[in-house]
């Protein structure tokens, strides 16, 4: 492997939620305050989602008190502690910007009513630690072959 995929596969975590635009997710968030930490819980609409991985963020926008307030948050930071996913919504855009005009019931996507409710994961790090492994065969089958080439050669 490259010497900067290293480094990012060091950094990633071993499974990340699958999340989708128009969902309503609470992420649970640590946060420090000088010498203490606590979790904080923000729950609002996934947005949008972009990059990929290592700079993979999603963002969830919340109206709070009024005033519309939007965090980003990246995936695979160590500072997310869990995302879960409290409603399934029906988005067919990839960015919902327009839901920043919208007030109140309106600032909300429909729900889609036949989706079960699962904060799901997906698993990062096991794709990756396999491919490793298929070209160490490969190479051990290339010596095995060169071995019998020159035992051949010699029997001749």
């Amino acid at each position: 492997m490259d010497i900067i995929k290293s480094i990012e596969h060091e950094q990633l975590k071993n499974k990340i939620p699958d999340l989708k635009v128009g969902d309503t997710v609470r992420v649970h968030q640590r946060i420090k305050e000088g010498n203490r930490e606590r979790i904080q819980v923000f729950e609002g609409i996934v947005i949008k989602k972009q990059g990929g991985s290592v700079n993979a963020t999603f963002t969830v926008r919340r109206i709070a008190y009024g005033v519309g307030v939007e965090k980003t948050f990246l995936v695979h930071s160590p500072l997310v502690e869990k995302v879960e996913v409290v409603r399934v919504g029906k988005a067919r855009r990839a960015k919902l910007y327009y839901l920043r005009d919208r007030v109140g019931k309106a600032a909300k996507t429909k729900e889609n009513v036949g989706a079960k409710i699962e904060s799901k994961y997906i698993d990062i790090k096991e794709d990756l630690t396999e491919e490793p492994a298929v070209e160490e065969v490969a190479e051990v089958s290339t010596e095995a072959t060169e071995t019998t080439v020159e035992e051949n050669t010699e029997n001749k």
